[in-house]
């Protein structure tokens, strides 16, 4: 009985995700030529910047496999919500339903529901707290699911800024970016998450000032509405000051009822690289 929530690497660890006791993560893996690891709990962000920093090559990744995802699926609990990276940048997304179909020739007997978070970092740990404020307030399986359906499609918002675009771009996750864009990357462009794929939401000169046309951003974004008990997770990738400057001009500007600053995952490491920043929350 009872219900369990399964992520992939790409959910950021917010303060409430640790502290749950029916959450399983699936990892990604990454890899640097031969040098391959899981991006699961003993992923090291510093160790990990200073090895891109020496790598003469881009960084790679690799979403789990079906039987991955499977082997998670098999746990004491009868109802499952899985949350995974959008699917318009990863594989993770259809790995995760071929998983499901796996699992339930060999067993059956669940209820699974795979979402597709259309984002990745602190979207998808606003998704998971999302669905533990509905299961523990008493929804049932097929409310929770349409809900937390519903919540992703209106109320879910990403922005990012990030150094270097090189390994988003030489991955082929740039492809919805018009090409007269891609010559701009001496400026910081500020990029959102728009339907699961990556749209230019603004640019400037440097990124401090991105930083604070982000916190502009999310305020006209959120101008006129009710922010009690909404949140917003700031995930960076070895800078935690600017992450703060951020943090400090969205308090300022809005009301929110929490701001977390965290460390973003191996896999979000990859692809914000060093000094980048991934801003999610809820309206």
């Amino acid at each position: 009985m009872g219900y369990r929530i399964i992520v992939d690497s790409c959910c950021d660890k917010t303060e409430f995700i640790c502290k749950l006791d029916n959450i399983t993560f699936v990892p990604l893996t990454l890899q640097l030529g031969d040098y391959v690891i899981p991006d699961d709990e003993n992923f090291d962000q510093e160790d990990f910047v200073k090895r891109v920093a020496e790598y003469e090559s881009i960084p790679k990744t690799a979403c789990p496999s079906p039987d991955a995802w499977a082997k998670a699926y098999d746990c004491d609990e009868d109802d499952i919500y899985v949350v995974t990276i959008t699917d318009k940048l990863s594989g993770t997304y259809n790995s995760a339903l071929q998983g499901k179909q796996i699992f339930e020739e060999e067993h059956g007997g669940k209820n699974i529901h795979i979402f597709n978070s259309l984002a990745t970092s602190g979207a998808e740990s606003l998704i998971v707290e999302k669905i533990v404020e509905l299961a523990e307030g008493g929804s049932s399986f097929e409310e929770i699911s349409a809900k937390v359906e519903d919540y992703i499609q209106n109320e879910s918002r990403l922005f990012f800024c990030l150094e270097s675009l090189d390994v988003l771009k030489n991955n082929g996750r740039l492809f919805a970016l018009a090409a007269s864009v891609l010559e701009k990357l001496k400026v910081k462009l500020i990029c959102k998450a728009k339907d699961g794929n990556i749209s230019l939401a603004s640019q400037d000169i440097s990124m401090n000032r991105a930083m604070i046309k982000i916190a502009k951003l999310i305020k006209e974004d959120t101008d006129g509405r009710d922010l009690t008990g909404k949140k917003v997770v700031i995930a960076h990738v070895n800078c935690f000051d600017r992450a703060k400057l951020l943090a400090d001009r969205i308090k300022a500007a809005t009301e929110f009822s929490q701001i977390e600053i965290v460390k973003c995952s191996g896999l979000n490491t990859t692809y914000a690289s060093n000094g980048g920043i991934i801003v999610s929350y809820n309206i």
